[in-house]
């Protein structure tokens, strides 16, 4: 007989709390299991977060809901990540569940794995006597194959029974076919036999326990073989019937991931990321979830994939600032990754070329263990970087001559060479000889991106896209120049410069589809002598075993920045993007084209490298008392009312300091402007807290936010919080 039980529900909306309903159910419902209820005159899908005692309000006054699942969706383990990422980045618990799961199980879809078909014997069937029926001893030979459980009909033929067979013993009601979920176990035999490893790579494999919570930095320098020692902590995982879930900050890096994985293990292999259709997707989770696949592969929201075996974490270029979620709940994937693997007693192991500070904050301080792997294989060197002064020097198109000669030395060599520009598009802003007008966007304080394929001015801010004027909108002269050099520009000016050698651009203009990123890719695969021209998408984790020359076209970008973290970025990047020239056996060339070649932080990554020059900054970040030395969090406010947004900034700190006055040990900055103001018709303010302790940063949260949300202005301004920010203007 259904009885009714009380639950309590996240619902995927703004409110930091979840709600009572009465289900109907002859079993008690469990946390994890999704229902459909009533929410404000709207049908919802939430999660069961917890079995009250008693409800909010009457009882007669409980609104039904209806159970979609027959078991929890979301197993504890998760439903527990879901609540401690809640409350750490101070987000409503409904949308970080909604978060955590595919697009296609937020609604009511049915929940379950594929199924497929197989051939059981009836009743009839195994009421039967060994050796019947008599006279058919074909049909006699395929039930006995069929008393050891039910069967594929690719396995019936394979075992040698014809369709003929079959259908005679369906024929007389002694086998049916059925639709079962797929509930096969895999064992993990190696493709290929793994690498030989050297002796740092030995000790970072051993280093890594079998079970327990452990997290290692790996710190290696391009070319060194981190990605064999992953590959090998996996087989361990795998040996002992336990899954792995690896991290990569790019969708283009997956499928090359993927490919090198299925290529080693012969065991199931999951693709999670924004490029797999939502269908694709909800059944690599379940199947993640069931124990099928055994490696999942996946961009920043795979953090969230069930595990039924877990086994290791692994998070492939740490430092990637794509692994921040900017927009809505604001979670760090790799920081997540960090509690999931305590919280599975598992170990995880970061990678890297050029650490983030936090991570090389832990490992200097014991809480990781840091791995070194400074060895490059036999006959590769590390790439030889300079600095290109252009002071005073005339470009064309944003390239010095003697980055044309170095790209021109390589492709005569018949090697492969590389531009890094980090501006898509053809120029940064359409301007008018006459007046100076330019072309920028009417929605941002930014301008407008020239495209030339397809021909249109886009703001890459708000996305905002309009037709090139045929004459300046101010003065009307004719006469409009493309002032400065992106990614379109320097492909069209390298393709008249050397007419015979194909020019290669890879950025989200040329390579929307995965298909054209993965012809782009195979063409450079290939070998043949060719240009390469490129923005990040260039610089993380690829290997093109023929690029010798890599010309970095302003590498000033980082030193100047408004942003704490820029030289950081800076570093990396640099170091990333010349870690792509001289991966074999060929010598490895770096021009870095700068204003600044004397500044000592540009010298210092040339002439020691990144770790001496990470060092550097951390020591400069303690000193100063910015993360990773302190537990930053930003509150942003916008309105198309600029005095709303700041009034309520205002307001707000008037609240925190009322809660927890200004002190060295908790800091307050702002309200200020955002770097830029205004974006999507919209102008942006942010206030900025700082503690010298996270905990202290954690109590007050909670407190603040309570306060925030009783202040009229939070209901006519968009607001929201960012607990560690990897962007702070």
């Amino acid at each position: 007989m259904d009885q009714h039980y009380l639950v309590a529900v996240a619902v995927p909306c703004p409110l930091r709390r979840s709600f009572h309903y009465k289900v109907e159910s002859t079993e008690p419902p469990q946390p994890g299991q999704r229902v459909r209820v009533e929410f404000r005159h709207q049908q919802l899908t939430g999660v069961i977060t917890d079995l009250p005692k008693t409800a909010d309000v009457a009882h007669d006054k409980l609104k039904p809901a209806e159970l979609l699942d027959t078991e929890p969706l979301l197993d504890a383990a998760l439903l527990h990540l879901c609540q401690w990422a809640a409350n750490y980045y101070q987000h409503p618990i409904g949308e970080v569940l909604a978060a955590a799961m595919p697009t296609n199980l937020r609604g009511d879809s049915q929940a379950g794995l594929p199924t497929e078909t197989r051939w059981q014997l009836t009743i009839e069937g195994l009421g039967l006597p060994e050796g019947a029926p008599k006279g058919a001893r074909k049909q006699a030979d395929l039930l006995t194959f069929l008393r050891a459980g039910s069967r594929r009909a690719e396995d019936i033929s394979a075992a040698g029974f014809s369709k003929s067979v079959l259908n005679g013993l369906h024929d007389k009601g002694l086998v049916e076919s059925v639709d079962i979920a797929e509930r096969q176990t895999f064992d993990a035999p190696l493709g290929e036999p793994p690498l030989t490893l050297n002796s740092e790579q030995t000790a970072a494999l051993n280093a890594v326990p079998a079970t327990g919570f452990w997290v290692g930095l790996l710190e290696g320098v391009t070319g060194s073989g981190k990605t064999e020692v992953y590959l090998q902590a996996i087989e361990k995982q795998l040996a002992a019937g336990r899954q792995a879930l690896v991290l990569v900050p790019e969708i283009g890096l997956t499928p090359q991931t993927v490919q090198r994985f299925a290529n080693r293990f012969k065991v199931p292999v999951g693709m999670l990321h924004s490029g797999v259709a939502d269908g694709g997707r909800s059944e690599t989770w379940q199947r993640a979830r069931a124990g099928l696949d055994r490696i999942i592969i996946g961009t920043r929201s795979a953090i969230f994939t069930p595990l039924k075996h877990p086994g290791i974490i692994i998070v492939d270029e740490e430092h990637d600032g794509s692994y921040k979620q900017q927009e809505g709940f604001r979670y760090s994937a790799r920081d997540l990754a960090v509690y999931r693997a305590h919280q599975l007693h598992i170990p995880l192991l970061l990678g890297s070329a050029t650490p983030s500070l936090e991570s090389l904050n832990n490992a200097i301080a014991g809480r990781y263990q840091h791995l070194h792997l400074t060895q490059r294989p036999a006959g590769r060197q590390a790439a030889n970087l300079s600095t290109l002064d252009i002071r005073a020097k005339q470009l064309r198109d944003g390239l010095a001559e003697a980055s044309i000669q170095a790209l021109r030395g390589a492709l005569q060599r018949g090697e492969q060479a590389m531009v890094f520009i980090n501006r898509r598009g053809f120029a940064p802003v359409l301007m008018c000889h006459f007046c100076g007008w330019q072309s920028k966007c009417p929605r941002c304080d930014a301008r407008m991106t020239l495209h030339r394929q397809p021909r249109h001015l886009h703001c890459h801010h708000c996305d905002l896209q309009r037709r090139v004027p045929s004459q300046c909108p101010d003065c009307k002269a004719p006469e409009l120049t493309p002032m400065g050099a992106g990614t379109e520009r320097t492909e069209e000016f390298l393709s008249r410069q050397f007419p015979d050698y194909p020019v290669i651009r890879i950025d989200r203009d040329a390579t929307r589809s995965q298909r054209q990123f993965t012809e782009a890719l195979n063409e450079i695969h290939s070998g043949r002598p060719c240009l390469l021209v490129g923005t990040q998408m260039l610089a993380k984790g690829h290997h093109f075993p023929r690029v010798s020359t890599v010309i970095i076209v302003d590498a000033d970008g980082g030193l100047f920045s408004a942003d704490f973290r820029g030289t950081e970025r800076m570093a990396q990047l640099i170091t990333q993007v010349a870690g792509r020239a001289g991966r074999e056996q060929l010598r490895g060339q770096v021009l870095l084209q700068t204003h600044n070649g004397d500044h000592p932080y540009l010298q210092t990554l040339i002439q020691q490298g990144y770790a001496p020059l990470a060092r550097l900054l951390l020591s400069e970040r303690q000193l100063t008392g910015l993360p990773p030395n302190s537990s930053m969090t930003l509150l942003r406010a916008e309105s198309k009312r600029p005095e709303n947004a700041l009034q309520f900034l205002q307001q707000a700190r008037q609240l925190a300091e009322q809660l927890m006055p200004p002190s060295p040990q908790f800091r307050y900055l702002g309200p200020l402007p955002a770097a830029m103001e205004k974006r999507q018709d919209r102008f942006r303010f942010l206030l900025q807290l700082q503690a010298d302790r996270r905990p202290a940063m954690q109590q007050f949260l909670p407190r603040w936010i309570a306060e925030l949300e009783q202040l009229a202005l939070a209901k006519r301004v968009r607001w929201s919080l960012d607990v560690d920010p990897q962007e702070t203007q």
